[in-house]
């Protein structure tokens, strides 16, 4: 059995590290508020712009010259994997990097075995892990979040469809995870280049024929609309692991707040059962000394 001094002192440890994650807590939840209002603002005009895109593309011949919708022999991968910074947010950053790696055992292993296969790391916590299984992996836009804005992933967004249209990269995948709500979040796996027909939008599109009115021109709209588009993809793609890192941090803390009170409370009783057991050491010693004495 642990001495007294040697509880009280994991007692008091404890007690420090609940602090600390109800302050974490709180901090995530403020955090969470701000990301959630940002995607839920988002998601209506990325799914708007989606949904405008499929329907000029539909109606527009020069939407399949766009350069992003060229389907090549796919020889070089990339892959944009949406990580956090930082951890203590449970299993949040371990399931896109499986799921990055089970896409490209199953979908890429070819590619991956001759060294095609090329990570983007969005969070540092995602280019680390990925750098320890020898993969190649480009930090430029690893610290996207100290900054985090729509120019900084626009940035990232131009350098990965210029690098597809130069023929660097015939395929881009991005992973990363959805926000649900502040317990729940799900991994989502998009072929980011090339644009692929959404089928479940195209179902929803009316079926008579629209004579659409192009203005400035019908090539322009496209080439403007397309490049926007993908922009936007990614941006969201951050603001959804954005807001699913905070709720998924806020949760581990929250977790670790109540273990932290039970593992006080096993400690506490832990306490008193043996400053209990010393006191009656204590007594038997002082019974057995008098009853020696009046013996002797």
């Amino acid at each position: 059995m642990a001495s007294l001094k040697e509880v009280r002192n994991r007692i008091t440890s404890v007690n420090s590290t609940q602090q600390i994650t109800k302050a974490m807590k709180m901090v995530a939840a403020a955090k969470l508020r701000r990301a959630q209002d940002a995607i839920l603002q988002m998601r209506p005009y990325a799914r708007k712009l989606s949904e405008m895109l499929a329907t000029v593309s539909a109606a527009a011949e020069t939407a399949a010259d766009s350069p992003f919708k060229q389907v090549r022999t796919v020889e070089k991968v990339l892959i944009v994997t949406v990580t956090s910074d930082r951890g203590l947010c449970g299993a949040f950053n371990t399931n896109v990097i499986k799921a990055a790696v089970a896409l490209i055992q199953e979908k890429y292993p070819t590619q991956a075995a001759k060294g095609n296969v090329e990570i983007l790391a969005l969070g540092k916590k995602g280019g680390e892990a990925f750098a320890r299984r020898g993969y190649q992996v480009n930090t430029k836009f690893m610290d996207v979040y100290t900054r985090l804005s729509f120019g900084v992933v626009k940035e990232a967004a131009e350098s990965i469809m210029t690098d597809f249209q130069e023929g660097k990269y015939d395929a881009v995948e991005i992973v990363f995870n959805e926000f649900k709500n502040v317990a729940t979040q799900i991994i989502n796996t998009t072929q980011f280049l090339p644009i692929v027909a959404d089928e479940e939008a195209l179902k929803k599109m009316p079926t008579s024929k629209v004579d659409y009115i192009f203005e400035p021109s019908e090539e322009q709209i496209v080439q403007d609309l397309i490049p926007k588009t993908l922009k936007i993809q990614l941006y969201r793609a951050v603001l959804e692991s954005n807001a699913s890192e905070h709720g998924a941090r806020m949760t581990a803390m929250d977790k670790a707040t109540e273990n932290a009170q039970e593992l006080i409370k096993a400690l506490r009783l832990e306490y008193n059962r043996s400053r209990q057991a010393a006191i009656t050491k204590e007594i038997l010693e002082i019974v057995g000394g008098a009853e020696a004495l009046s013996q002797g």
